[in-house]
């Protein structure tokens, strides 16, 4: 979509610091962070939310776990504990209409959020 951040982050129109890429997903920091770690996997692929990631039904939503797991590991918080977070729609907090998973780690994480 040419109007979507994360589209345009993807065809690096837009810089990034990028810290994970495979053939389908791409991950990069949150330029807001709300822990050590905070890094947004999103599927190179535009689908709004992750209810149609859901229904792309064609493993595009196994490759972004994926890929938050190796960020994970990357960052150094798989042993010790991480969160994956999608927001799904405005009344869960998503600013932008493509999907994408928050890896947050680094510090405690206490139930419920916010």
């Amino acid at each position: 979509m040419s109007d979507c951040l994360f589209c345009k982050i993807v065809a690096k129109e837009i810089p990034a610091e990028i810290v994970h890429e495979t053939g389908r997903t791409l991950a990069f920091r949150d330029v807001n962070p709300q822990a050590p770690t905070h890094v947004l996997v999103v599927p190179k692929q535009h689908h709004p939310d992750a209810a149609a990631l859901a229904r792309a039904d064609d493993g595009l939503a196994d490759d972004v776990l994926v890929a938050a797991h190796a960020v994970a590991v990357q960052e150094g918080v798989a042993e010790g504990g991480y969160r994956v977070v999608f927001n799904t729609g405005p009344g869960a907090g998503q600013t932008v209409f493509h999907v994408h998973a928050h890896v947050l780690g680094g510090r405690p994480l206490t139930w419920p959020p916010g």
